[in-house]
């Protein structure tokens, strides 16, 4: 344990102290990431599939905020809309100008949030995003992590229903419009995924922030056994057809990346563990600290000593 506390004060260091380069490569690389799967998903546009164009892209939003990235990411999804068909245009382009209203006016400094949930539904641990959200944000995150399931599960519906929309190209407008909106509109999954990360988002931030021992710990517990009893609840509700095996995976992968969370976050020793009373001229004060886990890093000094000494040259009279 000594030697996982020692590495991740070498890394706090390493990150303070070389944060003007350190930022922008992990912001290339979130950038790099999303527009690579955007492209890998949709793909029906071939002018932004160009490797070139992405890389140019992601090193743009290296250098900007990663509200930026959230922008181009929206982008290039657009640009694949148009080219599969105007109407999943307007119905993508609403759905974003809905989203984005919501996100900038309660969460918008949870864009990681946002980027990541449709990147772990991908690789099939969705269930990590509403106990880190809740660990590390707050009660507004919830809108951040739903923005991030509408994204996905759109998505994927409009690509699971994107031959039916290409049959329906000498249809009039209106009824290929309401196809997309009927797509969209009746994904119950997504609902179920929304309603049940924002309800275990809250719990676990609640519980956290409770004045009691191992506070993360219970957190945790309590917010994976939640996600699932409500995933479970919204199945009956609205027939989602949940895989169980994938949930339990899901959930466990959970734990642990909550573990590491709390390792790297909030690792605290309880065992010292003090209590404070003092006063000023209006208000009496009693506060109780829990010192983090340090380990101090001890500078050896090493002295040479050479046994083996020349013997003086004998003098001459």
């Amino acid at each position: 344990m000594t030697s996982l506390v020692m590495a991740r004060q070498m890394i706090k260091r390493f990150y303070s102290k070389y944060e003007a380069f350190v930022l922008p490569i992990i912001k290339f690389l979130i950038g790099l990431i999303c527009l690579l799967i955007i492209n890998g998903r949709l793909g029906y546009m071939s002018q932004l599939n160009s490797f070139v164009i992405v890389l140019m892209v992601a090193l743009m939003c290296s250098f900007m905020p990663l509200n930026f990235t959230v922008f181009v990411a929206a982008v290039f999804v657009l640009g694949h809309m148009y080219k599969l068909s105007l109407e999943c245009l307007l119905v993508v382009g609403a759905l974003f100008m809905i989203l984005f209203l919501l996100y900038f006016r309660f969460s918008p400094n949870d864009t990681i949030a946002v980027l990541l949930t449709p990147i772990c539904f991908i690789m099939k641990i969705p269930y990590i995003m509403p106990i880190a959200a809740g660990l590390l944000g707050g009660p507004t995150s919830a809108v951040s992590v739903g923005c991030g399931v509408v994204v996905y599960y759109v998505l994927e519906a409009l690509i699971g229903g994107a031959g039916s929309i290409n049959s329906l190209a000498d249809e009039e407008m209106t009824t290929r419009l309401k196809f997309v909106i009927d797509t969209v509109l009746s994904n119950k999954p997504m609902l179920a995924f929304v309603f049940a990360f924002g309800i275990t988002i809250l719990i676990v931030y609640g519980v956290r922030r409770l004045r009691v021992y191992y506070a993360w710990f219970i957190a945790i517990g309590v917010g994976v056994l939640a996600d699932i009893v409500l995933l479970l609840i919204f199945d009956l509700i609205f027939d989602t057809h949940v895989s169980g095996g994938s949930m339990i995976l899901g959930s466990f992968v959970a734990i642990l990346v909550g573990i590491v969370l709390q390792f790297l976050f909030f690792h605290v020793d309880y065992e010292r563990t003090e209590k404070l009373q003092f006063e000023d001229d209006e208000y009496y004060y009693y506060v109780k600290a829990i010192p983090k886990v340090t380990v101090s890093n001890t500078q050896k000094k090493v002295k040479k000593i050479n046994s083996s000494r020349k013997k003086p040259a004998p003098r001459e009279d």
